[in-house]
């Protein structure tokens, strides 16, 4: 299968260059040639199969040209080697909980997939891959843990200083070995700028492979499609229609549900809860795309005020703002909003929700006023543990402390201060 720039379908790229490339040389995101349906089989028999059955089954089309059969079910039994427990919380709503891997949040499952890929097709080749990466949170740690260790891949991730939290940072800062850390005095949408940038650079580009583990990768972002099915597999027995709602940032992780529902998955509708970051609520509200200066808030892994991913959710729905609506709608909270909803969940239930699930919760909540009959899964991203300040500020408790982090929390951090891309690429070709 081909993968076109969503820029100019004139140009195409396998699966493997894609990877390596990132994004197209046009700046275009890469977009598979077409999708085809699973058989309504896969979907009848689904609770039959294996969580490593289905992901192989789902992401086959994808990937077969250019990575074996054998490889490929490799691959992904070393990429979920973790679970996917949908839990419910109260009558006719579940959280599908995805922060069991290495660094407790749902990016664990693109970036080891990605970076097992990339591992595969670097065997042999006699340049080193650099990974280069921006993150408002999560990615970072996630990118960090995926790729440390892998032969012929260095990776460089850049992070906004003081706007991710103390745990977050410690992931993406301690590992050493091929991993370095950029600490940007700025946003995420600077970082992710100056990474844009980069692959554009051709004084960068003639001296050093270069390749994203943002969810512009097609790496990165199609294998998010997995916890989706999974999450039907566990909810199918509902005899209810079923509605994810997603926390949204750069919004791969909706994205690749909608690639699931594209698949066949039977599901209803997708919900993209965000903060006060709302340039695609208002895009829905209005049918006018106006990215603006993202701003710090307390669920900051979706502090991002022009979302990459959103270009290819609209090209999923031909740019056909009517069909669109039908399947997705977009809602967003305030912070206040976000710790009221932590706190009525735990006094009812126990539950602890993190800041990006509590977002979540409430965007299902809200689309579940005018459709009561369904059956809402909001994904609960990464573990309150994460955002331990938070938690404790809001619910006047401190989670306990997963060995996951504990083992990086009394590590030192290691970081190079940038204030521009010109501090970058001297750091690249130095």
């Amino acid at each position: 299968m081909k993968f076109y720039s969503l820029n100019s379908q004139n140009i195409q790229a396998s699966f493997k260059d894609a990877v390596i490339a990132g994004i197209a040389p046009d700046k275009g995101l890469y977009f598979p040639e077409r999708i085809d349906a699973l058989p309504p089989a896969f979907f009848d028999e689904i609770e039959s199969l294996s969580d490593h059955e289905i992901a192989f089954r789902a992401i086959h089309q994808f990937v077969n040209e250019d990575i074996p059969d054998d490889v490929l079910k490799k691959i992904i039994a070393d990429t979920l080697d973790f679970e996917f427990p949908v839990v419910e919380i109260e009558d006719n709503v579940a959280t599908l909980e995805l922060f069991h891997g290495p660094t407790m949040a749902f990016k664990d499952v693109g970036a080891r997939f990605m970076a097992n890929c990339l591992g595969y097709f670097s065997k042999g080749e006699k340049q080193d891959v650099t990974v280069l990466v921006a993150t408002s949170g999560d990615t970072g740690g996630a990118v960090a843990n995926g790729f440390l260790g892998v032969d012929g891949v260095k990776v460089v991730i850049l992070y906004p200083s003081g706007k991710v939290s103390d745990i977050q940072e410690k992931q993406l800062t301690t590992l050493g070995q091929n991993i370095e850390a950029m600490e940007v005095h700025g946003t995420f949408d600077d970082c992710q700028r100056m990474v844009k940038t980069a692959f554009l650079d051709s004084g960068i580009t003639d001296h050093k492979k270069l390749t994203s583990a943002n969810s512009i990768n097609v790496a990165r972002w199609l294998p998010q499609l997995f916890y989706f099915l999974f999450a039907y597999k566990q909810a199918k027995s509902k005899g209810r229609e079923i509605v994810f709602s997603v926390p949204s940032g750069n919004f791969g992780n909706i994205c690749a549900g909608m690639v699931a529902q594209k698949l066949g998955m039977p599901v209803q509708h997708f919900v993209a809860s965000t903060n006060m970051n709302d340039v695609v609520p208002q895009f829905m509200e209005k049918g006018t795309y106006e990215p603006v200066p993202s701003v710090a808030t307390i669920s900051n892994a979706m502090d991002v005020g022009d979302p990459s991913n959103f270009v290819r959710i609209r090209h999923l729905y031909k740019d056909d703002l009517d069909t669109l609506r039908e399947n997705l709608s977009s809602y967003s909270f305030t912070d206040e909003m976000t710790r009221k909803a932590m706190k009525e969940i735990h006094i009812k239930t126990g539950y602890v929700m993190d800041p990006h699930g509590a977002v979540g919760y409430l965007g299902l909540k809200e689309y579940q006023k005018q459709h009561p009959d369904t059956f809402g899964i909001f994904l609960e991203t990464a573990h309150p543990v994460k955002f331990l300040d938070v938690v404790e500020e809001t619910l006047g408790l401190s989670p306990a402390i997963p060995p996951q982090i504990q083992k990086v929390m009394d590590r030192e951090k290691k970081s190079h201060i940038i204030s521009s891309y010109e501090d970058l690429k001297d750091f690249l070709l130095a």
